[in-house]
């Protein structure tokens, strides 16, 4: 803690300091490579207005668990923030496909669920990781 009493970002916490968009924005690029892989593999195409038909329903979702995590406060921290994030966005995001006409298959469902865990999980881990080793490094 530091003298005022607000989180010392030094003290191991798991999380990063402040909201910044580039942090969103590799949470929005994991869906958005989700959704154009998946695309890719079943001959859909990738045309802009198709890749934003199926992405737009996990980005959704996506915002709304980054507002259910607080993600503002803490982006980079992997509770929470990224599970929050990762749940909300497969979650909400098939809520969303089936109000919206969209298929959800089962394996779909897990498919969403596996991919975008490693994205949206796997960046927070590695910064929590390096964040880690740079606070055990002696200055």
């Amino acid at each position: 803690m530091a003298p005022d009493g607000a989180p010392n970002s030094r003290a191991g916490s798991g999380s990063a300091g402040t909201f910044s968009p580039f942090l969103l924005g590799f949470d929005v690029l994991g869906v958005i490579a989700f959704v154009v892989i998946g695309r890719s593999a079943h001959a859909k195409g990738e045309s802009l207005a198709g890749i934003a038909s199926t992405a737009w329903p996990f980005l959704a979702g996506m915002a709304a668990g980054w507002l259910a995590g607080s993600a503002w406060r803490r982006p980079a921290a992997l509770l929470p923030t990224g599970v929050a994030a990762w749940l909300c966005c497969v979650v909400l995001g098939m809520v969303l496909r089936v109000a919206a006409g969209q298929g959800t298959a089962a394996a779909f469902v897990a498919v969403a669920l596996g991919f975008l865990a490693l994205p949206m999980l796997g960046w927070r881990a590695l910064a929590r990781l390096f964040r880690g080793r740079r606070l055990r490094t002696p200055a």
